[in-house]
């Protein structure tokens, strides 16, 4: 029995009478698991990849097709505030994709790098979602937790970019560290407690009712009863208007703080800034397939420089292909694909330049900078110089060929053009 309840309901423990009758105050009615579902084997965490997770819709909310409505400019979607809103600022600024308001209690603006055909509007992030979802919007950025919640699976939904780097979090389970659930380290322990029953259900309160249910109903838990919360969840457990909470965890401060612990296998969604957009506008909207192009190489650039370093150095060697090979027998220090190796050219004792000395550049990872710098420093490297990258611009993004694949499009190496 998976039900939902409002929090007005939570404190009784009759919810299996009460969730037949009393509507959630999110979004959609109770609903119950038939008593005859299998009980499939028990995974620890749902696997949420690219577009959704897969499950059913909700029963009682009817989301109309996508359609492709016409208008001369593409439409883009994202949060309005919080510190998503802000992160998702800076990295389009940083892409060099500046978003323009004219007026701050304006909704929409401009960004200027797309000239006329691009409107940006700010929204709730769970609205740009549903706003993605009907074409509404062709693209949206937003964390990847509200977008599988608000998109339930939609196929009209496809993830552009899964990983823009910002707003890294993940939603999961946490228990009491007193009472019943004191001893509780993983998630079969919570499950295999004697006290779950049909008419005594693990109460969970959540503002991520879909991500929830399809969790549950994944490791074959039926006797649960899902409890709508959107704020200061982890209070719900000490006023015993909940058994234990789902929700989303960064540091997990907050969680000890209130005398609450994760368990093994409670991890529902791993979740950061995602890009996301309309299918048919993807296929069908004049100019949405190549500007999404361009914005997804300007934030692959800027996103791959920033785990990079160029760091040259002198070095002494006979000739070019000596020191390369040199510079080469070191792991640390092939770069993306390998060394640069330059002449240096110093005056000579007749006033003509010679070459006794070569500039070696690479490209360092940032996690690996100073061992790079040590190594080159070990081969007789000299007078070394550090730089941050600000883009690195590839052949063609990787995640634009995947996009392709989901779209079902092939890409043509020699014309460089789309097609079908």
């Amino acid at each position: 029995m998976l039900s939902n309840l409002s929090t007005a309901a939570a404190g009784t423990r009759d919810v299996h009478s009460l969730s037949l009758r009393v509507m959630s105050r999110r979004r959609h009615p109770p609903v119950v698991l038939s008593s005859s579902s299998s009980r499939c084997h028990r995974r620890n965490h749902l696997i949420a990849t690219r577009a959704s997770v897969n499950t059913a819709p909700r029963g009682d909310v009817k989301h109309a097709e996508a359609k492709m409505i016409e208008r001369d400019v593409l439409r883009m979607g994202i949060p309005s505030k919080g510190r998503m809103a802000e992160d998702t600022l800076d990295l389009l600024s940083s892409s060099q994709l500046s978003v323009k308001k004219l007026n701050p209690r304006q909704y929409a603006a401009k960004m200027p790098a797309m000239g006329d055909k691009m409107e940006v509007w700010f929204q709730r992030a769970s609205d740009v979602v549903r706003k993605v979802r009907s074409g509404d919007f062709d693209i949206g950025i937003l964390g990847y937790d509200m977008f599988a919640e608000f998109g339930e699976g939609a196929d009209d939904l496809v993830v552009v970019h899964d990983a823009l780097r910002f707003g890294e979090c993940y939603l999961a389970l946490a228990v009491p560290n007193y009472g019943a659930t004191a001893g509780v380290n993983s998630l079969d322990e919570l499950l295999a407690m004697p006290c779950w029953t049909e008419e005594n259900p693990l109460r969970v309160v959540t503002g991520y009712q879909y991500l929830a249910k399809t969790f549950f109903e994944n490791v074959g838990f039926e006797n649960v009863a899902l409890v709508a919360g959107d704020g200061a969840l982890e209070a719900a457990p000490a006023m015993g208007s909940a058994d234990i909470i789902l929700d989303l965890v960064s540091t997990g401060t907050t969680l000890r703080e209130n005398n609450l612990k994760e368990i093994e296998g409670g991890r529902v969604v791993e979740s950061q800034g995602v890009l996301v957009a309309n299918r048919k506008s993807l296929l069908e909207r004049d100019g949405c397939l190549e500007t999404v192009h361009e914005m997804l190489e300007r934030l692959e650039a800027h996103l791959e420089a920033k785990k990079l370093f160029t760091v040259v150095a002198n070095m002494r060697g006979s000739s070019a292909e000596d020191v390369a090979s040199l510079v080469m027998s070191c792991d640390s220090l092939k770069g993306l694909q390998g060394p640069t190796v330059a002449p240096v050219y110093t005056p000579g004792a007749d006033g003509k330049p010679e070459v006794n000395m070569y500039a070696v550049t690479i490209c360092a990872q940032k996690a690996t900078l100073y061992d790079s710098v040590k190594a080159l420093r070990d081969i007789g490297g000299s007078g070394v110089l550090v730089s941050p990258l600000t883009y690195v611009f590839d052949e063609e993004p990787a995640r634009w060929n995947l996009l392709l694949d989901e779209l079902g499009m092939e890409h043509d190496p020699i014309r460089g053009k789309e097609k079908r």
